[in-house]
């Protein structure tokens, strides 16, 4: 009666809950962060896409954060 596939359906939808925590809990901080360096926080959702976070992650590092800019503009004046 029982072939394994209400294990098998159990364990899919398991494993598409835990991708969607994870995927929120990385998502959430580099939303945060890329809004805080000034740019579109929608650029964090990037970070779920292999290869492209770590150009994401070199992109944030490396670059002149317009925030950064706008900081040293205002305590010019």
């Amino acid at each position: 009666m029982m072939d394994g596939n209400m294990f098998f359906n159990t364990m899919w939808v398991g494993h598409w809950l835990w991708m969607l925590v994870i995927a929120i809990i990385v998502i959430i901080p580099t939303w945060r962060i890329s809004q805080r360096a000034g740019y579109p926080g929608w650029i964090g959702v990037l970070v779920i896409i292999p290869m492209v976070n770590l150009a994401f992650l070199y992109f944030i590092a490396f670059s002149n954060w317009p925030a950064d800019k706008a900081k040293s503009g205002v305590q010019n004046e």
